[in-house]
Order: C-alpha cells, then sequence, then structure tokens
C-alpha cells in the first residue's frame, strides 16, 4: 500500500489561489520563489512582509493599514500587529451583496432555510439597530445560546457590526456551564432560541433561563428565537422578548460599521474546562480575519463559488471559523442536530442536494461512518466535493484509507489542527501539495512551528512537543480577567521561554508533514517512555469488535501502568479472549511499551461538548481526584463508570 493517496493536477496547481498568491509576492518583493516550501520558509523568515501581502491579496476593507505591521515582535507574548489599522469585522464578512446564497441550514430534517446575501445584509442591518436602541456599545458582551442556526450568524455579525463581543454556547450546555461561561464575562443582551432537534426530538432551552438571568445580573435582555415552537410561551420569562417583537420597527438600511483597533476583542471563547472553571479567551477583529482569509482562501483554496460545510456547533471553535468563509464571500451551509438523524446518510443527503465542495466533519464521525458500513460513494453522487476536512482528534491512518475507498477516489483530505486558544490551525491542508497517509499537509504560512525535545531543540522525524516560535496575529489578544496576562502567560509560554507551546505531542515528518499523537498532557509514560495516546487507539479502534476507547496512564507500585477502557458493539462481552486479543494486536503493530496493563469494559466514554473525549478527568476519577467542572461534558454521569473499579486495586 503507498502511502502517497492523492496529488493535486498541474492544472488545479495552477489555477490555485496560493498559486497566484506566490506570484504575486515575487512580484511585490522581487523575489523567485519557486513553490510552497520556499513561500512558507519566506512566510517564517519575513513575517510582516508575509501579514502585508496577504492583507493586500485578500483586499480586506479598512481605514488604514499603517506603516507598522508589528510593533513589539520580542517578547513574542507582548506581539502587537498592525497597530494604526482600523477596520470592523462585519463589513469584512457582508462585503458581496447580491441574490447568490450566503447561507443554507438544515435543522436535521425538520426546518430547511436559506439566505442570499442581499437577505443577510437585510436581517444583520435590522438587528443591529436594535440592538443599538437598546444601548448595546462597542466593548459591550452579547452572547448567544443557540442551535447552529441562521441567526447565530445574523446576531455574531450584528454584534461584532457595532464593535460589541460575540461569544456563544451550544444549547446541549445546562445552566450551570452556562453561568460558568457566561457569568465571567458578564453579557448585557443574551439570545437563545425557545429549544433544539436532536435525534428526531425536541428540547426544550427556556427552563433554564430564569437561573441564568438569576446568576448574571449583567443581562438586561433575553431575546428569543422561536425555533421549535413558531410561537414559544415566554410570558413567565422576566426581560424577555421575542425575536421578532425586538426587531419590529426598523427596516433593513445601510449598516453603520464602527471601524476599531486591529485588536479590538471580536470573541470570547473558551476553554473545555474540564479541570476547573473555563478560561476566558478573547480573539482581535483584526488577527482573526486575517488568519482565517488566509486559511480559507490559500490554504482551502476557497473561492466565491464555493460551498463550504463544517459539521459543527456554536460551541466549538470551528463555528467561529466556518463562519468567516463569508469573508471568501463563499456560501456557508449550516446544520444542526445530530449527523446520524434519521441515518448515518443525512450529511451526504447535504452534499449532494446542495453541491457542497468543501465539507468539514471530525475524526470521530469517519470512524463512526467506518464502523457502520456506511459507504456514500455507492449511494450518493459527490462529483461537486474536492475537499474533506477533519478535525477535533488526530484522524487515524486507516480513517485516510477509509475515506478514498468509500467517500471519494478523487479528493484533497485535510486533517487540520489547532484550537480555540489560536481560533483557527497550526497545522492543516493545501490545494497544491500531496496527501501522504496520517500526515497533516503543511504548517500554516506565518506561523514559524517546530517540534521540540525536553531541551527546546527543534527535531525532525522524532516525536515532540508542538511548538510556535515567532509570533502571529491569531494569538490570543488577552484572557478575561487576566489584567497581568499570569494566566495568558502559564497557558502557553512556561515551558519553553518566549516559544508558545500548544500542548500537542506531534512529529514533523520528512514531507514537512505534521503528525498529532494527542495531547501532551495525556501522554502515557510508562518505564519513562512516552507514547502518545493516538498511537494505542489507531491499533484498538481498527478491531471490529471495538467502537470507541480511552486511555490513562495510572500511577501504580512506583511507576504508571497503561489502562485502556473499551466501548463495544451492542450484545458484546470483554472476555480474556478479547481482552488477549487486544494486547496481542497492539503488540504486533507497536512496541511492548504500548500493550495496557489493564484493559475494562465500559458502557459510554465521556466527553467534551465538541466531541473529544476527556482522558484527564478519566484520570483523575481513577485516581480519586475531583473532576472540577462535569457541565462542561456532554455525558458527565459517564465518568461514574469509571469510579472506584475493582479491577484497578490489583
Amino acid at each position: 500500500m503507498t502511502n502517497l493517496l492523492w496529488n493535486p493536477t498541474t492544472e488545479a496547481i495552477d489555477n490555485a489561489n496560493v498559486t497566484t498568491f506566490r506570484h504575486a509576492v515575487n512580484q511585490q518583493w522581487q523575489l523567485q520563489l519557486m513553490d510552497y516550501s520556499a513561500l512558507y520558509q519566506w512566510s517564517i523568515e519575513q513575517p510582516t512582509q508575509f501579514w502585508q501581502s496577504l492583507w493586500t491579496f485578500t483586499n480586506l476593507i479598512a481605514e488604514t493599514q499603517g506603516d507598522v505591521v508589528l510593533n513589539h515582535q520580542y517578547p513574542m507574548f507582548g506581539a502587537r500587529w498592525f497597530p494604526q489599522a482600523r477596520l470592523n469585522f462585519a463589513e469584512n464578512l457582508l462585503r458581496r451583496q447580491d441574490s447568490a446564497d450566503a447561507l443554507v441550514f438544515w435543522g436535521e430534517n425538520q426546518v430547511k432555510r436559506r439566505l442570499s446575501y442581499q437577505d443577510l445584509y437585510a436581517e444583520v442591518s435590522v438587528l443591529a439597530q436594535a440592538l443599538r436602541a437598546d444601548g448595546v456599545q462597542a466593548g459591550d458582551r452579547v452572547a448567544g445560546y443557540l442551535p447552529n442556526m441562521p441567526e447565530a450568524i445574523i446576531a455574531m455579525l450584528a454584534t461584532s457590526s457595532i464593535g460589541a463581543v460575540w461569544s456563544s454556547c451550544s444549547p446541549d450546555f445546562g445552566a450551570q456551564g452556562l453561568i460558568d461561561r457566561f457569568g465571567q464575562i458578564e453579557p448585557k443582551i443574551l439570545l437563545t432560541a425557545d429549544g433544539y432537534f436532536y435525534n428526531g426530538k425536541p428540547h426544550d432551552s427556556l427552563g433554564n433561563l430564569p437561573k441564568i438571568t438569576q446568576a448574571i445580573s449583567s443581562i438586561e435582555r433575553v431575546i428569543v428565537i422561536p425555533y421549535v415552537n413558531q410561537l414559544p410561551a415566554i410570558g413567565h420569562l422576566n426581560k424577555t422578548t421575542l425575536y421578532s417583537s425586538y426587531v419590529a420597527g426598523y427596516t433593513a438600511d445601510t449598516i453603520e460599521f464602527n471601524r476599531l483597533p486591529f485588536n479590538h476583542p471580536l470573541y470570547i471563547l473558551y476553554s473545555s474546562g474540564t479541570t476547573g472553571v473555563p478560561k476566558c479567551i478573547v480573539h482581535g477583529a483584526g488577527g482573526t480575519l486575517l488568519q482565517h482569509l488566509k486559511e480559507h482562501v490559500l490554504h482551502t483554496d476557497i473561492k466565491p463559488n464555493d460551498r463550504v460545510f463544517y459539521f459543527t456547533t456554536c460551541g466549538w471553535m470551528m463555528w467561529n471559523w466556518l463562519v468567516s468563509a463569508l469573508a471568501a464571500q463563499a456560501t456557508v451551509l449550516l446544520y444542526d442536530g445530530s449527523p446520524f438523524y434519521p441515518t448515518g446518510q443525512t450529511l451526504f443527503d447535504y452534499v449532494e442536494q446542495e453541491k457542497i465542495t468543501v465539507f468539514g466533519t471530525s475524526a470521530k464521525f469517519i470512524d463512526a461512518l467506518n464502523k457502520q458500513g456506511i459507504v456514500p460513494n455507492k449511494t450518493h453522487n459527490l462529483q461537486c466535493l474536492r475537499a474533506i476536512l477533519s478535525t477535533g482528534s488526530p484522524l487515524l491512518p486507516e480513517s485516510f484509507d477509509f475515506v478514498y475507498h468509500a467517500i471519494k477516489a478523487d479528493v484533497q483530505l485535510s486533517s487540520i489542527s489547532g484550537g480555540t486558544d489560536i481560533v483557527s490551525c497550526f497545522a492543516l491542508g493545501n490545494p497544491v501539495l500531496p496527501v501522504w497517509r496520517g500526515e497533516l499537509q503543511c504548517r500554516g504560512l506565518g506561523l514559524a512551528v517546530e517540534i521540540f525535545d525536553d531541551a527546546g531543540q527543534a527535531l525532525r522525524a522524532q516525536k515532540g512537543e508542538l511548538v510556535c516560535t515567532k509570533p502571529f496575529p491569531a494569538m490570543p489578544i488577552y484572557f478575561w480577567n487576566d489584567p497581568q496576562g499570569e494566566k495568558y502567560h502559564a497557558a502557553y509560554f512556561e515551558r519553553f521561554p518566549n516559544v508558545w507551546c500548544h500542548g500537542d505531542y506531534a512529529e514533523l515528518t520528512a514531507h514537512d508533514g505534521i503528525i498529532i499523537y494527542g495531547r501532551s498532557d495525556a501522554v502515557l509514560n510508562p518505564g519513562g517512555v512516552r507514547i502518545g495516546t493516538a498511537e494505542i487507539y489507531r491499533q484498538v479502534e481498527q478491531l471490529p469488535e471495538i467502537l470507541e476507547s480511552l486511555v490513562i496512564g495510572q500511577t501504580w507500585a512506583d511507576d504508571v501502568r497503561v489502562v485502556l477502557f473499551v466501548r463495544l458493539q451492542t450484545g458484546l462481552v470483554l472476555d480474556d479472549v478479547l481482552r488477549e486479543r487486544i494486547k496481542q494486536y497492539i503488540r504486533q503493530n507497536t512496541t511492548p511499551r504500548h500493550v495496557p496493563a489493564k484493559i475494562v469494559q465500559v458502557a459510554d466514554i465521556p466527553r467534551t461538548k465538541s466531541g473529544k473525549i476527556v482522558e484527564l478527568a478519566v484520570r483523575n476519577v481513577v485516581h480519586g481526584l475531583p473532576v472540577k467542572n462535569r457541565e462542561a461534558l456532554a455525558n458527565p454521569e459517564a465518568l461514574d463508570l469509571f469510579a472506584n473499579l475493582a479491577l484497578l486495586n490489583k
């Protein structure tokens, strides 16, 4: 089996945005950059030239760029980009105003809607006027407790047009989870739907409102968007009005975009919160816009006729990433609910019917398709589809094989990796480079990404810490309620002086690609040998009996032993025969150090609301330590399955 899975055609390379950009850079700076590798090297050696060129190439709308690109390059922690620039994020996302689709929405099989760019502009105009009349000003916080529906994007754009700060959570958060997040940032306005659909069933959101508004005194008004019911009952709720009533009396007009400094706050995102109250990470308008345009236009090759989908909720940074495709003048496709309702074919129905060209999802979704035997290329016409993106956890090499065998043979498969911390990617796709099995195609332009050993020395073809050694515009501008920057500095800059340490255990390959082996803090260390959790998942989840797994290191007899938890196919029981088969398979394909000392069957595996399994929380439960914020989990009751297990006491 060859590890080379896909190569772009010469025509595709010639027509790619990144090729056009490289030619423009050569002309602007009198260079002779002959390929992507040379372009990348230049972008990290001459970052001010690179980001300046990107600004010009993407036609950012701004009052001024200014002469200064980076006013404080060192230390990295204090870097500030384009200090003289003034712009508005929403203005750049609403530059297109025609009858083409801006948004298409499917809410499972219950609701289907579409808005043109003209419609979107008009809706944003009306809500922005209502918010201004309600006293919302630059710097105020507006929060969304919303499904992934058009109103979430409308509200975000209206908020940012004023210069207020947007923050959102998905409606499956309980009241306490919402209070833990929004309570810290003290929003003035809260927008919520009356409920949401999941697996075909309606779920209420309004029941949480009294507790939320009582706990968060800053909320002056709650705006309810009908979704599950056409006319939800809200008369008993304080400070609450229907969306239609809130915007009544306003008509669409030219939007008054408030152009503010490049580093003016745009979004507040939250760390997972599974080890304590979530950290509130503040991202700036200019850095987010410039970074997202780079990733959409250059790395994903998005053009105005593209139709871009990512399966996400409003509580995951991929929602913020997806919305920015509007700045590339593409159509954004939204889906809310279960991706397996009513069947596992639903999202591919969406691809076929709406002619989606870029399809984004999670590694877990791809694995689940494989486990369920779903073969979309036999049931759907996917001719329109040219790129598949995957993130959330490492995409295993076998999942690469599945995509090319079962979904589409001629597709650019881009495993991408970054996070909430940078609201973007450190490593991602590239339309002019090949796809190698198990590898992220490249490091992002302008990001000086390296792999360090424990002494801070750069490695190649060896595992180590993923770091970024130079500043970049998508770094957070600060953490909320962290005036001296102590939490911010501790999060990224304590491990290596003046170097961003991201917390991923990774490898830089011979192809200049990246392999992610899992989170550094979850790395296993039996006998002093570091093992990435993804190395074990890769083997275990190939076995047909196993639906999913979770692995931790348990402190035992003055060492660490590897403990593997498995969720099996319905009706199966973990016996000694299967245990031995799992161990043998791991031993044959890795090393004896990878073989678990204990294998335990569990009925469920806890995960965050964005679908990531929580190894650290499980490790805490196994060691009898508290899990500080169970509200951050989609299924917190699953943690109880790991407490006081007799098998782990011997």
